[in-house]
C-alpha cells in the first residue's frame, strides 16, 4: 500500500466519524460544547517463539509488524432533562511485515498459514441518552467490567455491539447492566457471535449472540475502599458470579493496598459446550513507597474446569499476565512483582517492572501434575519535552515455561503517539 492510499483511508475514517457527530448535533450547541476527539497512532512489533510444542500445531514462530490508528470521537449532549449524543470509534490496521509461516500474532487478520491482508478497518457508532447521571448507549461499545475486561493488548482493541446502561445517581455507587449481541475481535474488521475460552483453551464448538451482565460497585471511605457484586451470562454456554473487595491504606511513607476477588461459574441453559464447574479466587497485595511498588499475589482454581471468559479477552484475575493465564483446572499460583517509577530519581516518564509467577497442581487429565512459570520484564518511556513530546516507547520481554503446554519466548516493541483533535 502506498503512503497516499494509507492516509486516504485514514482521512476517510476521520471524516466519516466526524460526520456522524456533526450530522447528529446540527444546531444543538450542547453537543459541540462537550465534544472531544483523539487519534492515537500505534506501531507494534510482536514476536513469539514456540518450543516443546504441545498439541497438533507445527508453528514454531509468530512474528508480525503493523501500524494502527485508533480514532475516538465523543459528542456532548443536547440541552434539557433528556440529553442525546453520539460516540464513534474508527480503527485502521496496516500490515508492515508478515508471512503465512509466522502469522497469527493477533496483530493482523488470519492465523498460521494464512496470508495477512494489507490492511483492515472498522467504523462503529453508538447513540447515547443521558437522564440525570444515568447513561444508556446503543451501538458500538467498549465495556470494561470485572466480568468482561476491556482487552487492548494488541494493535487494535476489540469492540462489542449491543446496549449498556450506567447509573451514578448515588454518590459512590455505580450500577451497570447490558446485553451484547456480537463482537469485533482485536484483529478483525467484521463482527460475529461470541465464543469462550476455558482456562487457556479456546472453545469454538458453540457460539452465542447474547452476553448479559449486571453489577454494582460501591466506593466509600474517601474512595479508598470499594466492593463489587456482578453477574454475567453467555447464554446457553456459561453463567458467572463475581464478588470483589479493594482497599488502599496510607501508612506513614507507605501506601498499602489489597485487591481480592472470587468467581463462581457454571454451565448455562442448553449447555452448548457441556457442563462447566469453576470457582476462582485471586488476591494481589501491594506496598508502595516513593518510586518503589512491591506486589505479592496468590490465585487458586477450584472445580473440574479452568476459568471461563469470552474469547479473546483477558480477565482481572490477579495472576493474569500477557502470556500464561494461570487459570487451568485446580491450578494454584503465586506472583512476585516489582515496579519502579524513575520520576522519583528525577527522570519522569520512565518506568520499569519485573514479575515472576509460578503455578502448580494443574489437573492435566493425566497422572502428571501440571506446572508452569513466567517471567515478564517491561520498560516504558514517554518523551517529556521537545518535538517528540508525548511519544511513548514500550518494550516487553517474556519467558514462559510449562510441562503441559507449549513453551514461549516473547518480545514486543510498541510505539504510541496521541493527538488531541479537539
Amino acid at each position: 500500500m502506498t503512503d497516499k492510499a494509507m492516509f486516504s483511508r485514514l482521512a476517510l475514517a476521520i471524516s466519516l466519524g466526524a460526520a456522524g457527530v456533526q450530522t447528529a448535533q446540527a444546531a444543538e450547541e450542547g453537543l459541540l460544547a462537550g465534544a472531544s476527539a483523539t487519534l492515537q497512532a500505534r506501531n507494534y512489533y510482536f514476536s513469539r517463539d514456540f518450543s516443546d510444542i504441545v498439541g497438533p500445531s507445527t508453528q514454531s514462530k509468530a512474528e508480525e509488524w503493523a501500524q494502527g490508528f485508533v480514532l475516538n470521537l465523543q459528542s456532548g449532549y443536547t440541552p434539557g432533562p433528556v440529553g442525546f449524543g453520539i460516540d464513534a470509534i474508527g480503527l485502521l490496521g496496516i500490515k508492515l511485515d508478515s508471512s503465512p509461516d509466522r502469522a497469527g500474532s493477533g496483530l493482523l487478520p488470519g492465523g498460521y498459514g494464512d496470508p495477512a491482508p494489507d490492511d483492515y478497518s472498522r467504523l462503529g457508532v453508538a447513540a447515547k441518552l443521558r437522564v440525570s447521571n444515568t447513561v444508556l448507549k446503543v451501538g458500538e461499545l467498549q465495556p470494561n467490567l470485572p466480568v468482561l475486561t476491556l482487552t487492548d493488548n494488541r494493535l487494535l482493541p476489540n469492540t462489542y455491539q449491543g446496549a449498556s446502561l450506567v447509573s451514578n445517581e448515588i454518590e459512590g455507587l455505580t450500577l451497570q447492566g447490558g446485553q451484547l449481541r456480537s463482537t469485533s475481535l482485536r484483529n478483525e474488521a467484521g463482527d460475529g457471535e461470541m465464543a469462550t475460552i476455558i482456562g487457556y483453551r479456546p472453545n469454538f464448538s458453540a457460539t452465542s449472540d447474547r452476553f448479559n451482565y449486571a453489577g454494582t460497585d460501591y466506593a466509600f471511605n474517601a474512595k479508598r475502599t470499594s466492593v463489587g457484586l456482578w453477574y454475567a451470562q453467555l447464554e446457553d454456554i456459561y453463567n458467572q458470579r463475581h464478588v470483589s473487595f479493594k482497599h488502599s491504606q496510607p501508612l506513614g511513607d507507605w501506601t498499602l493496598a489489597a485487591n481480592l476477588g472470587y468467581y463462581d461459574s457454571t454451565e448455562d441453559g442448553d449447555q452448548l459446550i457441556g457442563r462447566l464447574d469453576n470457582q476462582a479466587f485471586y488476591s494481589l497485595f501491594s506496598a508502595r513507597r516513593g518510586g518503589h511498588t512491591f506486589y505479592l499475589g496468590y490465585q487458586a482454581m477450584y472445580g473440574d474446569d479452568g476459568f471461563p471468559r469470552l474469547f479473546v479477552t483477558v480477565s482481572p484475575l490477579g495472576n493474569e499476565v500477557p502470556t500464561y493465564e494461570f487459570a487451568s483446572p485446580d491450578e494454584r499460583s503465586w506472583q512476585l512483582r516489582y515496579d519502579y517509577d524513575f520520576a522519583a530519581m528525577g527522570v519522569p516518564g520512565l518506568v520499569a517492572g519485573v514479575r515472576y509467577l509460578k503455578g502448580d497442581n494443574v489437573d492435566t487429565g493425566s497422572a502428571r501434575e501440571g506446572e508452569d512459570w513466567e517471567r515478564d520484564l517491561d520498560v516504558g518511556y514517554v518523551v517529556q519535552s521537545g518535538a517528540l513530546r508525548g511519544l511513548g516507547v514500550r518494550v516487553r520481554n517474556v519467558t514462559a515455561r510449562s510441562n503441559y503446554r507449549t513453551d514461549i519466548d516473547e518480545n514486543r516493541l510498541i510505539l504510541t503517539y496521541t493527538w488531541t483533535l479537539f
